[in-house]
């Protein structure tokens, strides 16, 4: 059968990955990219560390990532991305910034860290007091909680794993207890909830999360596919996820959570459901 009419596969704009060599998490990345993108991942060498900070740094240093870059280039992406909290908050603030302009400097694109896209994420939600879940044993907790404290977020609750490794294997029940339990910890309330690791699946549990803390939730891996497709000017595919669908974030405008009608109107009965209030 001649399919020649069909002609050839749609264009695709490309994201180029760089992820720790023990990320296994790429088919949750994909669930928030567009038909119209494709993703490039390659890995940094493997190194016989666990999670802690030394592996964080061994991770992101400027040569790995050269090289990383330089092995994606030949697909190349239009904007570059580093797929790693940790990796990229271990040098703080300024560490992040250097981390990107050494991926644009080798791959001459836009480039986004998962740190970085997370500040990004937090502006964008207009969020100051953030509750924090992690995977990570306390020492690289508070690490994370002194990057945020330099970009002016003050951490109000917490709730942290303790893991070395295997982090990929945590099921999502245990996701969303540490996700009530740093929530209902906050100290003086929370605006939102970030989960914290690239390697900790987030995609499906972030929507029942946000309806039942009634606040956003954002994960590493959704703000590091927002931020990169933002460059692309394009948006990440997340119904119900607040940092990606405008109409679930708190007082939008939805079918379920209806503006208020002018004043002097009766209500009328009240809608299935229901937005924040």
């Amino acid at each position: 059968m001649d399919v020649s009419f069909l002609g050839g596969p749609h264009p695709q704009r490309g994201v180029g990955v760089v992820a720790p060599f023990d990320f296994v998490l790429d088919r949750e990345l994909w669930r928030w990219i567009p038909d119209e993108v494709s993703l490039h991942l390659t890995r940094t060498p493997y190194v016989p560390v666990e999670v802690s900070l030394d592996l964080a740094r061994l991770v992101s240093e400027h040569e790995t990532l050269a090289e990383a870059v330089r092995a994606l280039t030949a697909a190349e992406p239009e904007v570059l991305a580093y797929a790693c909290t940790s990796g990229s908050f271990v040098g703080g603030t300024a560490g992040e910034r250097a981390m990107c302009e050494a991926m644009t400097r080798e791959g001459a694109v836009a480039s986004v860290t998962t740190s970085g896209a997370l500040l990004e994420a937090i502006e964008e939600l207009a969020a100051r007091r953030i509750a924090l879940v992690t995977p990570y044993t306390w020492s690289v907790t508070q690490a994370l909680e002194e990057y945020l404290a330099a970009a002016g977020v003050s951490v109000t609750g917490r709730a942290y794993l303790g893991l070395t490794r295997h982090i990929w294997k945590v099921p999502y029940r245990d996701v969303a207890d540490m996700a009530r339990r740093a929530v209902l910890g906050s100290d003086g309330g929370a605006d939102l909830l970030f989960i914290s690791c690239t390697n900790l699946p987030t995609y499906d549990v972030i929507p029942q999360l946000e309806a039942e803390l009634r606040m956003p939730v954002i994960s590493a891996n959704q703000v590091t596919m927002w931020s990169a497709l933002r460059r692309l000017g394009t948006r990440a595919v997340g119904p119900y996820q607040a940092l990606i669908d405008p109409t679930a974030r708190p007082g939008a405008s939805s079918p379920l959570n209806p503006p208020a009608p002018p004043q002097g109107l009766p209500e009328g009965p009240p809608a299935e459901g229901g937005g924040w209030t």
